[in-house]
């Protein structure tokens, strides 16, 4: 009686053994597993390679599970004969009481273990896994070969090795946005923007045409001069007459000999001209980094479907997308955020949606207008005096200045305050 007792033990324990593995097995992160696979960890790789061939794995898990499962009911219904006779009702209880002690101790408690400790538990069975497998070879093969005929009559299709799942952008951001335990708040923003790039444009980002620095080579030399002498960028368009017609980009270094010369000429500063690059203005951040790296420049003119500027991107304004601005002086400070002592903030109307969003924790929508002053256009339909009020995205805002038809500058409220108003 005593063996049979032992027996019983060992079932429930082996039991429990294949529970906890396939638990673990599917529960491991595929991620973590890579990366000791390639520290060259020995139970990473073996682990690998069972779960490459999943329907296998699983075959011959649930197999020893299930045989050492009807052999725990099995003994059990021994032990009771023998002790109790062939009465139904002592059966009836081993029965029940077999498959409450099976249900405890070889399931939920051995699943939950691997569920809370999936990699010290996969690690550990993959040897023993390995072994079985091999010895459950030719049953487990007759089982897996029925059931994928069976999937293939009802057309349904089975991806076996999990490890080599791909992993969709969202997943991604959402892995980043999970490790901020792990990173400095400053590099898991940096990742995901670096993870968002692709799903932001050209024109998201790009210098406004009416805000672009260029010079007119149908100016005087004079004029010329001074421009490039005051200038702030390196590289600048260069266009005749109209700003639409771009004729090449100057690169400023290469002007600075031909300026202090007194007989400068324009026809000569068009001699030393880049050749214009223009950007379609629904290309993607990741595609134009590629691009500029391809050609080796650093700026590109956006225009859109029937070829009119837009305006201009460089390589900075793309590396700020994803490092933030190149800058030390506070954004609120740099002329187009000023904030005031109630708590609003003065903002120039050309100021992107984005900058508002990224730099001042604002919400307004980016799926129209870029702009503060075309939000506004596109909200009231009409264009607004200096004193109209209103409110986007539960900020109150107040025109204060307008010119030409457009919103020069507007004061926005806080949120909270947009809260109280309601």
């Amino acid at each position: 009686m005593g063996t049979l007792f032992i027996a019983l033990f060992f079932l429930l324990l082996f039991g429990a053994f294949f529970s906890s593995s396939e638990t673990s097995m599917m529960a491991l992160n595929r991620h973590r597993l890579n990366h000791l696979v390639r520290k060259g960890n020995r139970s990473a790789k073996l682990t690998a390679r069972l779960l490459a061939q999943t329907d296998k794995l699983l075959g011959s898990i649930l197999f020893g599970n299930t045989l050492l499962n009807v052999a725990a009911a099995a003994v059990t219904q021994i032990i009771i004969l023998r002790m109790f006779g062939e009465s139904e009702w002592w059966v009836l209880a081993g029965t029940l009481g077999i498959t409450f002690i099976i249900l405890v101790f070889s399931e939920i408690m051995p699943k939950v273990i691997a569920a809370s400790h999936p990699e010290r538990v996969a690690l550990f069975s993959s040897y023993p896994l390995a072994a079985l497998v091999k010895l459950f070879h030719p049953v487990v093969s007759i089982a897996t070969a029925i059931v994928h005929y069976a999937l293939r009559l009802f057309r349904i299709k089975v991806q076996t090795d999990q490890s080599r799942q791909k992993v969709s952008m969202e997943e991604l951001r959402m892995l980043v946005l999970e490790s901020e335990q792990f990173l400095p708040r400053r590099h898991q923003k940096m990742l995901l923007n670096l993870v968002d790039i692709e799903r932001v444009a050209v024109n998201d980002v790009m210098v406004p045409r009416n805000q672009i620095e260029a010079l007119n080579l149908s100016a005087d030399a004079k004029v010329l001069r001074e421009q490039l002498a005051t200038c702030h960028h390196t590289l600048l368009p260069v266009y005749e007459g109209a700003l639409d017609n771009i004729v090449g980009i100057l690169h400023v270094r290469r002007a600075l000999t031909l300026m202090q010369r007194t007989d400068f000429e324009t026809d000569e500063l068009r001699e030393v001209l880049l050749d214009p690059y223009f950007i379609p203005s629904d290309t993607t951040l990741l595609s134009q980094l590629q691009h500029f790296q391809e050609r080796h420049i650093r700026l590109g003119l956006v225009v859109d479907e029937y070829g009119e500027l837009l305006g201009l991107v460089t390589l900075e304004n793309i590396l700020e997308e994803i490092v933030g601005d190149f800058t030390t002086q506070s954004p609120t400070h740099t002329g187009k955020f000023l904030r005031q002592e109630d708590g609003s903030l003065l903002v120039e109307g050309s100021t992107p949606l984005r900058d508002l969003n990224r730099k001042l924790g604002m919400h307004f929508p980016l799926d129209g207008a870029k702009t503060l002053n075309g939000l506004i256009l596109d909200h009231l339909q009409d264009i607004p005096e200096a004193g109209t009020a209103l409110k986007i995205a539960n900020y109150p805002i107040e025109i204060i200045q307008t010119q030409d038809r457009v919103v020069k500058v507007a004061k926005i409220f806080p949120a909270l305050r947009a809260k109280q108003v309601e």
